[in-house]
C-alpha cells in the first residue's frame, strides 16, 4: 500500500493526533534550541572576566602611572570605586533601564534588583542561540563599571572621592544607561535606525570621552596647570596597564560577538592589527613632529587603536582595521598635542582626545569599513554607504548631545550636594594622603 492510500484510509482523528503529536515535536525541538550552549555560555564568561582585567588592575594601573606620585592611590581608588558602586547599581536598576523588559526609544524599565531573572533564564544572542541570562547581566555590568570609570581620568589630582562616587550614581542613571538602550536593545532609537556599534563605540568611548570633558571644565584646571610640569611618575606602570587593556579588550570586542564563533574570530583579529597601527602611528606622528618616538606615544596609541575599533570590531575586515586604527591614533595624537593647548582645558589623562576623538572616528569610519568593497561583511546587494556614513553620524551627534547634557546635570547636583573639588590645601599635599590618610610609596 502507498503512503498516500494509507493516509486517505485513516480516521480524521487519527490524522488530527498525528498533526498534534508533529506540532508537539516541533516545539520540542525549538525548546531544546533555547538551551545554552556551554561553549558560548564559557566564552562569554572568559569575556566577562577579561573586561573586570581591563578595570583592575588595566586602567587602574594606566591611569595611577600618568597622575603625580601623590596621588597613585587616589586614582586608582577612585577606579576601583566607580566599578564598584557601578556593579551594584547595574543590579539595582541599571540592567532594568537598559534592557527592560518594558520600554521606549530612550529607556526601559523593569525586572529591578533581577527580580525576573533565573538560573533557566536566557538572552538572545545573533543567531538562533542563547546564553544564560546571568551571563549577560554580568558581561553588560562589566562595561558599564568600566564606562563609569573612565570618565574620572579627565578629573584626576583634584576631584573629591564622595563627589567621583556620587556624580558615578547620577551619571549612570540620567546619561549612561540610556544611550546603552538606545544603541543595544531591541526598540532603542539608534539600535533601530541601524547604527553600527559592535561593542560600545558610542555607548562606551564617545560617552566617557565627552562626558569627561564635561566634567573636567566644571572642575576648572589643576593649580599650576599648564605652567607646572605634571609628568607620569610611573611610565612602567602606564604601560603594564596598557598591555593588560590590550589583553582585556579582547573580552571587550571578541565577546560583544555573544558567541564564539567566526565572527567573534574577526573581531579578535582587527583587535589585534588596528591596535598595533594605532601603536605605531602615534609614535610616527611623534618623529614626524621632530620629536623621539616615546613609551607614552606607544601606549598612548595602543588605547587610541583599541577605541577605533571597538565599534568595528566584528563590523570590519582585518586591513579597514588596520586603516581605521592608524587613522584615529593620528587625529587623536593632534587633539591632545594641539587641540588641547589651544582649547585651554585640563583633561587630565586625555580621556577625551584619545576616548572621545578615536571613538568618533571610529564610529564615523565604521560606516565606511562595513562595506563589503573594503573587505567588510555587509551585505553587497543591501549595503549603501552614504546612508549608513550618514546614521553613524545621526549616532554619533545623539551620543554627544546626551552625554553633554546629562553630566552637566549630574555634575550640578553633586557640587550642590558635596562639591566638586578638593581644597586647594589638599591638592597641593596629594589627594593619596587629603583624601584616603595614605601614601603609595613610604
Amino acid at each position: 500500500m502507498t503512503l498516500t492510500k494509507f493516509a486517505s484510509g485513516l480516521s480524521a482523528a487519527t490524522l488530527s493526533l498525528i498533526a498534534a503529536s508533529a506540532a508537539h515535536a516541533q516545539e520540542a525541538a525549538e525548546a531544546a534550541a533555547a538551551v545554552p550552549n556551554p561553549g558560548n555560555n564559557a566564552w562569554m564568561m572568559t569575556a566577562t572576566v577579561l573586561v573586570l582585567l581591563m578595570i583592575l588592575p588595566g586602567l587602574a594601573l594606566f591611569y595611577g602611572g600618568l597622575t603625580r606620585s601623590k596621588n597613585m592611590l587616589s586614582t586608582i581608588t577612585q577606579v576601583g570605586g566607580a566599578a564598584c558602586l557601578a556593579m551594584l547599581i547595574w543590579v539595582m536598576w541599571g540592567y532594568g533601564t537598559a534592557f527592560g523588559p518594558e520600554g521606549n526609544a530612550f529607556f526601559s524599565w523593569g525586572n529591578y534588583f533581577l527580580s525576573a531573572v533565573t538560573t533557566d533564564s536566557t538572552a538572545a544572542t545573533f543567531s538562533d542561540e542563547v546564553i544564560s541570562e546571568y551571563v549577560f547581566v554580568s558581561f553588560q555590568m562589566t562595561f558599564a563599571a568600566i564606562t563609569a570609570a573612565l570618565v574620572l581620568g579627565a578629573t584626576v589630582e583634584r576631584l573629591k572621592f564622595s563627589a567621583a562616587m556620587l556624580f558615578t550614581a547620577i551619571w549612570l542613571t540620567i546619561v549612561y544607561f540610556p544611550i546603552a538602550h538606545m544603541v543595544w536593545a531591541g526598540g532603542g532609537l539608534l539600535f533601530e535606525m541601524g547604527a553600527l556599534d559592535f561593542a560600545g563605540g558610542t555607548v562606551v568611548h564617545i560617552n566617557a570621552g565627552v562626558s569627561a570633558l564635561v566634567l573636567a571644565m566644571f572642575l576648572g584646571k589643576r593649580h599650576g596647570y599648564p605652567a607646572e610640569p605634571m609628568p607620569p611618575h610611573s611610565l612602567t606602570l602606564t604601560l603594564v596597564g596598557a598591555g593588560l587593556l590590550w589583553v582585556g579588550w579582547f573580552g571587550f570586542n571578541a565577546g560583544s560577538e555573544l558567541e564564539a564563533d567566526g565572527t567573534a574570530g574577526l573581531a579578535m583579529i582587527n583587535t589585534f592589527v588596528a591596535t598595533a597601527a594605532g601603536a605605531l602611528a602615534w609614535m610616527l606622528m611623534e618623529r614626524m613632529a621632530g620629536h623621539k618616538g616615546s613609551a607614552l606615544g606607544f601606549a598612548s596609541g595602543i588605547i587610541a587603536g583599541l577605541v577605533a575599533v571597538t565599534p568595528a570590531a566584528g563590523n570590519s575586515g582585518p586591513f579597514g582595521a588596520i586603516v581605521l586604527g592608524f587613522i584615529a591614533s593620528i587625529v587623536a595624537y593632534f587633539a591632545v598635542a594641539k587641540l588641547k593647548g589651544k582649547l585651554g582645558y585640563d583633561d587630565s589623562l586625555d580621556v577625551f582626545g584619545i576616548h572621545g576623538v578615536a571613538g568618533i572616528v571610529g564610529a564615523i569610519g565604521t560606516g565606511i569599513v562595513y562595506s563589503p568593497a573594503l573587505g567588510g561583511p555587509g551585505d553587497a546587494a543591501e549595503y549603501v554607504m552614504g546612508a549608513q556614513v550618514t546614521t553613524q553620524i545621526i549616532a554619533v551627534l545623539v551620543a554627544i548631545v546626551w552625554a553633554a547634557v546629562g553630566t552637566a546635570i549630574a555634575a550640578v547636583v553633586t557640587k550642590l550636594l558635596t562639591g566638586l573639588r578638593v581644597s586647594e590645601e589638599i591638592e597641593r599635599e596629594g589627594l593619596d594622603i587629603g583624601e584616603h590618610g595614605e601614601r603609595a610609596y613610604n
